[in-house]
Parts: C-alpha cells; structure tokens; sequence
C-alpha cells in the first residue's frame, strides 16, 4: 500500500526567490496599470455621472464631491482602485507568486488576515505619498500614482514574503 504526501500538493516546492520577485513585481506593475485604469475611469465615468445625482446631500458634498480643501474624488477613486487591486493581487500571490495552494479556511483566513493588515498600512503608506506628492510638487495624478504604488509594493512584497505566506528559510 502507497502513501501519498497531500502536503506537496498543498505547497509545491517553493519557487527560486528569483521567480518570487519577478513575478511578483510583474502582477505588481500591472496592478498599478490596473489601478490607473480604476482611478482615471471613476474621474472621468463615475465622478461625472454621480455629481449631479449627489450634490444636493450635504454628506456626499463632503466627503465624496469637494475638491477644497482636497481633492476628494481623487483620493476615494485612489482608495477604491488599490483596495480592487490588493484583492485581486492576493490570490494572484498566494497561488502563483508563493505557491500556497492550500484551501482550508483557517489558514487562508490567517493568510487573508495578514495580506489585509499589510495591506491597510502599505494602503496608508501609498495614500500619504501621493497625497504628499499632490501638495509638494505639481506632477500629474498618474506620475504620483506610479510612485506612491512602487513604494508601497516593495513594502508589501518583504510583508507578504516573511508573515503573510510565510516563505522563510528559501536559499533559492
């Protein structure tokens, strides 16, 4: 009688650090194309379309709609677009980039829970450079955009490669 080994198949053997860089930065660069996608069409569809249909509520005259003191539909399409992409991002990590093919709920909900708290404070981090950027300098949205999420990646990665997945250990 043959024994198999279930966990193999749960955790392949680890990718080379290599492969885990390139492909993490590679899902990292189109995460942030997708992103710029996100922001421009919540500014240019989504903003134009909810104006007139929100301005009469003081609430979202506020929060969502004033651009004084700061740009407001700005800074909520940029936190809706890298909260879109840290979902999909995270599966693309966890099953191509770190090779957790485990399903089980617990240790994907620790897996979820951590890549989430990493991904407020990397989110926290890439808000307040761009936010910086859009008071310091007088660069365009996209420009702040790329720098903001390049910092925030490269965070992220060192995050999710030592706590998030667990990859320690790996001389590859």
């Amino acid at each position: 009688m043959v024994i198999k080994d279930h966990t193999q198949k749960l955790n392949p053997p680890l990718p080379s650090l290599g492969f885990q860089i390139f492909t993490y930065f590679t899902f990292a660069v189109l995460m942030v194309l997708l992103n710029i996608v996100i922001q421009n069409f919540h500014l240019v569809v989504i903003y134009p379309w909810l104006e007139p249909r929100l301005n009469s509520i003081p609430f979202f005259q506020t929060v969502y709609l004033s651009t004084n003191p700061y740009n407001m539909p700005e800074i909520v399409g940029s936190a809706l677009a890298v909260l879109i992409t840290y979902v999909l991002k995270f599966f693309l990590d966890k099953f191509v980039v770190f090779r957790r093919n485990s399903t089980h709920f617990k240790e994907m909900g620790r897996q979820f829970g951590l890549y989430f708290i990493f991904a407020i404070l990397t989110t926290g981090e890439n808000l307040l450079i761009q936010f910086l950027l859009g008071i310091w300098t007088n660069w365009i949205l996209n420009v702040r955009i790329i720098i903001a999420l390049t910092f925030g990646y490269v965070t992220k990665f060192l995050l999710d490669r030592y706590y998030s997945f667990k990859v320690v250990g790996n001389k590859r």
